[in-house]
């Protein structure tokens, strides 16, 4: 039998240099557009090196608040967070558009993507907004989160998401940015994240316990200090080529 490995993911056009160096050790990139971080250009530029690389696109939106780089939570009118959220992955399907591109999927980005996988009404009210307007569109979740729960109960395709590059706790949601180790740098630390996703079906939390897990794409962060270390060594490690296998 042969084992189908998940995809890489990365969180791009954030603004980070060199960024072409990461495309070659990805399947598929997450675009910011507009909401922490982004622009038409950066977009455009972003999308380019996709194709240049074979990789898969998609919107990465967030809340409107670039000046917290989007990881901050906050306490919008459901209406209002709809409206910008609708203009920044119009944004971005409308120059994907222009490049031949399809988008793959939408991912929420940093206190939004946190915030939907533990409120429920927050992570429902993504999940109708998603449905109506990007029906065909999967949206990657935190497993076993309210915004995967919510997800699958009204038909959204989801893609199960997994980070191997920060740590978990023990109810699956990922440790806030200000405990130690919550964001993964070192290439050993890496290493054994994800040899235990893979060969294990686990995740180990900050507390050192085992969390059973199946990820359909795994994420580097793209504004990460060590990515261009490590990534090479995982993707050659673990992945034998560069094929996608949710192609």
């Amino acid at each position: 039998m042969i084992k189908i490995l998940p995809q890489i993911n990365c969180d791009l056009g954030e603004g980070i240099p060199q960024e072409e160096n990461i495309f070659p050790w990805i399947d598929a990139a997450s675009i910011a557009c507009g909401g922490h971080f982004g622009n038409e250009k950066t977009i455009r530029n972003s999308l380019k090196l996709a194709l240049k690389f074979n990789v898969k696109v998609g919107a990465h939106p967030s809340y409107p608040d670039p000046d917290n780089f989007g990881r901050k939570s906050l306490q919008l009118p459901f209406e209002e967070l709809a409206e910008t959220l609708l203009a920044q992955i119009g944004k971005f399907s409308a120059l994907a558009s222009e490049e031949g591109i399809q988008p793959d999927h939408i991912k929420f980005h940093g206190a939004l993507y946190n915030d939907a996988a533990k409120n429920n009404e927050l992570a429902s009210d993504l999940s109708k907004l998603l449905l109506k307007n990007f029906p065909q569109i999967p949206v990657f979740v935190p497993p076993f989160s309210e915004m995967e729960i919510a997800a699958i109960k009204i038909g959204l395709k989801t893609r199960l998401e997994v980070f191997g590059d920060r740590t978990y706790q023990d109810n699956y949601l990922l440790a806030p940015r200000t405990e130690p180790k919550a964001l993964l740098v070192n290439s050993e630390d890496i290493l054994i994240q994800i040899n235990s996703v893979l060969t294990e079906g686990q995740l180990i939390s900050s507390t050192g316990n085992k969390l059973p897990i199946v990820a359909e794409t795994i994420c580097f962060h793209g504004d990460n200090p060590g990515i261009q270390n490590f990534l090479p060594l995982i993707r050659k490690k673990f992945w034998a080529n560069k094929s996608n296998p949710l192609s």
